[in-house]
């Protein structure tokens, strides 16, 4: 699902304005060191780590554990918190004009199970990559990564 009611509902009162908005990103580290990345649905040119937003009623962790079943097939679990982020570099203007700031809880997870495939309609292709071999990330991503010292910020599985 793209957006939730909640935020559906939100955004038919207050139209594309900015807002802001609760979100979790997820490093999901294989055993082989490699950075699971995804691209977006009607985005071929930048790579992104995979998350989404926090649903009303749900922590965190909850939904970092259902954005990533989601939007790839696979299990998570071992979250580690890495950091909050927020800021310039997280605020988004989507194709339809919608802005928003997000404040994103960053997770370190292992794949536990399930098939990798994207969900093909928030995701629409899936890679693992080696850090020094990263694709071209979008900007939210490289802040992430940046911010986040990863991998020298001491991501281990």
């Amino acid at each position: 699902m793209a957006i939730s009611p909640h935020l559906a509902r939100l955004r038919s009162l207050i139209g594309p304005e900015l807002i802001l908005l609760p979100s979790v990103s997820v490093l999901v580290v294989d055993g082989d060191g490699r950075l699971l990345l995804v691209r977006h649905a009607g985005d071929r040119q930048w790579w992104a780590v995979p998350g989404g937003g926090v649903d009303v009623g749900e922590s965190p962790g909850e939904a970092a554990v259902r954005e990533i079943l989601e939007e790839t097939g696979l299990r998570i679990g071992g979250l580690r918190l890495l950091d909050v982020l927020g800021g310039p570099d997280y605020e988004v203007t989507y194709r339809n004009g919608d802005r928003a700031a997000y404040v994103t809880t960053v997770y370190q997870a292992a794949v536990e199970g399930g098939t990798p495939a994207p969900d093909q309609d928030e995701i629409s292709e899936l890679g693992w990559f080696a850090p020094d071999r990263l694709p071209d990330l979008n900007r939210f991503t490289r802040a992430l990564l940046r911010d986040t010292r990863w991998p020298s910020g001491g991501l281990s599985l």
